[in-house]
C-alpha cells in the first residue's frame, strides 16, 4: 500500500495514551497498521495507508488492566498520527473472535464492543463496523505481547467504509517486580529519649527504590503506647538490604522494655508496569533499654 496524503480537519488531538487503568503505553517491537477506503469514506478520503516498525514508523500499543480495551497509536515517520481502539463488551477481555455492532469507542453501549480509527484530524462523531480479533496475548497490568486483528468502519451510517488490520509482536512480558520484608523480632527502647528504634531487611527481584512505613504499639499499665514511621532503602537483587526506623510515641509516655506490636508495609514501583508493588507485616518485637 502506498501513502495517500489527508484533507487534515481542526479537530482536538488524540494524544498517545500513557495508561488506560493501570497500564502504561508500550513501544512496539515489531508491528504494522495498514487500512484502505472507499471512494466516499471520511477517515481514508479513499486512500490507502500503511505504517510499519520496519518503515521508521513509531507503534505504541496499551491495554486496560482488564484487558477489555486495546488501543495502538501511530506516529508516522512522515508525520501522520493515527489511533486504532479495539474494545470488547463490558466486562469481558479482548479475546479471539469476530466482534460484530461495534460503535464508537468508548462511547458504545454496555452489551457492545467498541472501534474507533480516528487521526490526521479525522474522526467519526458515529460509526458502526466490526472486528476480528485473530490472536491477542496479554502480560500484567495489561501488558500487550501479540495482537492480530481486522476491523471494517463505517462513519456517520454511510455505505462506504474503511477496512484495515494491526499486527503486533512484542517481547514476551517481563515479570513482575516482587519484594520481601522483614522486620526484625529485636529492638530498642530508648531511657533517653523514649523513642523505639527497629530494623530488618528487604529484598527484590528488581532494582528498587523501597519506602517503609509503619507503627509500633506497646502498652504498659493500661496505657497505650504508639507511634508512626517511615523509612527508605535501595534495593538490589540478590543481596537483603537493610533498614532501620525511629518511631517516637505519640503522647508523652515512652516506649519502654517489652513486647510491642510492629506493623509495616512496604511499597516500591515496579519500573517495567509503573504501578506499586507493596507487602505487609505484622511483627512482635521485643525491645530491650537502650
Amino acid at each position: 500500500m502506498k501513502r495517500a496524503a489527508a484533507v487534515v480537519v481542526a479537530v482536538p488531538v488524540l494524544a498517545v495514551l500513557v495508561g488506560a487503568g493501570p497500564a502504561q503505553a508500550q513501544l512496539v517491537a515489531t508491528g504494522s497498521l495498514s487500512f484502505s477506503g472507499d471512494e466516499g469514506d471520511y477517515i481514508s478520503g479513499g486512500g490507502s495507508y500503511a505504517y510499519s516498525t520496519e518503515a521508521k514508523d513509531r507503534l505504541t500499543v496499551n491495554a486496560a488492566g482488564d484487558r477489555n480495551h486495546v488501543a495502538v497509536s501511530i506516529s508516522g515517520f512522515n508525520s501522520d498520527w493515527w489511533t486504532l481502539d479495539l474494545a470488547a463488551p463490558s466486562g469481558t477481555s479482548l479475546a479471539a473472535g469476530t466482534y460484530d455492532g461495534a460503535t464508537r469507542y468508548p462511547f458504545q453501549g454496555a452489551n457492545a464492543p467498541g472501534l474507533d480509527l480516528s487521526g490526521n484530524g479525522r474522526g467519526c462523531n458515529t460509526l458502526t463496523g466490526t472486528f476480528t480479533v485473530q490472536n491477542v496475548v496479554f502480560g500484567p497490568h495489561g501488558y500487550v505481547q501479540t495482537l492480530d486483528a481486522t476491523f471494517e468502519q463505517h462513519c456517520e451510517g454511510d455505505k462506504a467504509a474503511a477496512r484495515g488490520e494491526v499486527h503486533i509482536a512484542n517481547p514476551p512480558a517481563p515479570a513482575e517486580l516482587a519484594i520481601g520484608l522483614k522486620v526484625a523480632t529485636d529492638g530498642t527502647a530508648s531511657a533517653l529519649n523514649g523513642n523505639a528504634y527497629l530494623h530488618g531487611t528487604v529484598d527484590c527481584t528488581a532494582p528498587a527504590k523501597v519506602t517503609l512505613s509503619g507503627s509500633a504499639t506497646q502498652v504498659k499499665r493500661n496505657v497505650i503506647i504508639r507511634g508512626t514511621y517511615s523509612a527508605q532503602v535501595a534495593c538490589t537483587p540478590g543481596t537483603p538490604a537493610p533498614w532501620t526506623a525511629t518511631v517516637v510515641p505519640a503522647g508523652t509516655t515512652p516506649f519502654q522494655k517489652g513486647k510491642a506490636e510492629v506493623v509495616t508495609q512496604a511499597t516500591a514501583l515496579d519500573p517495567n508496569y509503573n504501578t506499586n508493588v507493596s507487602v505487609d507485616d505484622t511483627t512482635v518485637v521485643t525491645l530491650v533499654k537502650g
